[in-house]
């Protein structure tokens, strides 16, 4: 299964435009996968708030984001283990389930006034749970509702809608913490999940239909099985590739820019700090929704190894240069560009990993490559937020952005030359 760049990836013909969105059993996936994205930004605004407003505690704030993202790094390969040996349908609405029980039980402790810092940190954990095991048996619903030939759309569109709920996200979050309070506003939130939840039980496609439907082999999933796939990947360059690039997104930028953005509207914003940070906010979040918009209609870029490492080098470099601009119109064209390149390599990488993954194993391979891509997100902090409070943020987030496009170079030379060597010895 090794690959050049780009040359023996197993690529599909281009797809209808809008693929995804023209399948009757997709669309309506898609839209639910958005309002249930939106509704997970909708409880971080909220609880967020009260949790400063409580407690004022900069550590609590640092633990919000670790608690979001390690789950994917630790249990993400368990979950895809998950997803391949039962019915996904009931994978992801557990995972809903479980988003919607944290919600409640944030309304129950805001309403009766006994929230407590171990409350927050629980329910945030269960949170970044429900986050995780949501993902590889979404890839694995996506798969099985559009086949390998419109995969790309599917894996496109569902990034796209994703993106217009953590774009609205924010926005709705602040709607209905003005317009209901934090108690209510966090119960009303929990509506939000139940459109693709409600969807799950009317849908046939079981995340495994294509391929003879839900194994009735019943293995034990456990972690030695989670290490035979990780094993297994690690033989394979493509793989191995897609990984890497994934993870470097991930761990140098990954999700400090959006924690680090008051800092740049402070010192960017020509007029009122709040309205520059509103706007840069905006862009980075519109850059991902207009990228994918622009891609699915045009089908430029096609799922390989190249367009991969092209997008994540690109999203490195807008990266550095939003870092070190000292123009808040160009910054703003930067995160526009910088979010088109960063869901072109996401979308991209995924769309290759399902592609060339052994369907007995594809949700074990997506666990993985989603550890990378997610869970290495805590280590932005690092990189980022950390560095940052020694050197300054515009100086992290550059050096940052200089070993992602440094990464991303040698991921492409091991791509090449892994392929290159295997050339020679099929000749």
């Amino acid at each position: 299964m090794c690959a050049t760049c780009g040359e023996s990836t197993p690529v599909p013909r281009a797809p209808r435009r809008f693929a995804a969105l023209r399948n009757p059993d997709s669309r309506p996936y898609l839209f639910g996968a958005a309002l249930a994205m939106m509704a997970d930004n909708i409880e971080h605004v909220i609880t967020y708030w009260v949790l400063w407003e409580r407690f004022h505690s900069p550590v609590l704030s640092g633990f919000q984001v670790i608690s979001h993202w390690v789950p994917f790094l630790f249990l993400s390969v368990w979950f895809g283990s998950l997803a391949d040996r039962y019915d996904c349908r009931r994978v992801i609405q557990a995972a809903q389930a479980l988003f919607m029980l944290v919600s409640a039980a944030w309304g129950v402790l805001f309403l009766t006034g006994t929230l407590q810092v171990w409350h927050a940190c629980v329910l945030l954990v269960l949170h970044g749970v429900a986050g995780a095991l949501w993902g590889p048996g979404e890839q694995l619903m996506l798969h099985d509702f559009v086949g390998d030939e419109e995969l790309p759309s599917a894996v496109r569109l569902n990034a796209t809608f994703r993106s217009l709920g953590v774009l609205f996200g924010p926005a709705v979050g602040s709607a209905l913490l003005l317009g209901l309070g934090s108690t209510w506003g966090i119960f009303a939130n929990i509506a939000f999940y139940l459109p693709l939840t409600l969807f799950l039980f009317r849908t046939r496609f079981t995340g495994h239909s294509r391929h003879g439907g839900v194994p009735r082999e019943r293995r034990r999933v456990g972690i030695m099985d989670s290490v035979r796939v990780l094993r297994e990947v690690r033989a394979d360059h493509t793989l191995v590739s897609m990984i890497i690039l994934g993870g470097l997104g991930s761990f140098f930028v990954g999700a400090s820019l959006q924690s680090a953005m008051p800092l740049f509207a402070q010192d960017l914003g020509s007029g009122s700090a709040g309205t520059a940070y509103g706007v840069l906010l905006f862009a980075n979040g519109a850059g991902g929704v207009l990228g994918g918009l622009v891609l699915e209609a045009t089908g430029w870029i096609r799922p390989t190894v190249i367009s991969a490492v092209i997008s994540t080098g690109l999203y490195g470099l807008f990266t550095l240069c939003f870092a070190v601009t000292p123009s808040y119109p160009l910054a703003v064209l930067l995160l526009v560009a910088g979010g088109v390149a960063n869901l072109t390599s996401m979308s991209v990488g995924q769309t290759v990993v399902q592609l060339i993954a052994p369907p007995a194993d594809r949700g074990r391979v997506i666990g993985v490559y989603g550890m990378s891509a997610n869970g290495l997100r805590f280590g932005s902090g690092i990189t980022v937020g950390l560095f940052g409070a020694v050197v300054g943020i515009h100086w992290s987030l550059s050096l940052s952005a200089t070993a992602l496009c440094l990464g991303t170079l040698l991921a492409a030379v091991h791509a090449r030359g892994a392929g290159s060597h295997q050339s020679k010895r099929s000749g």
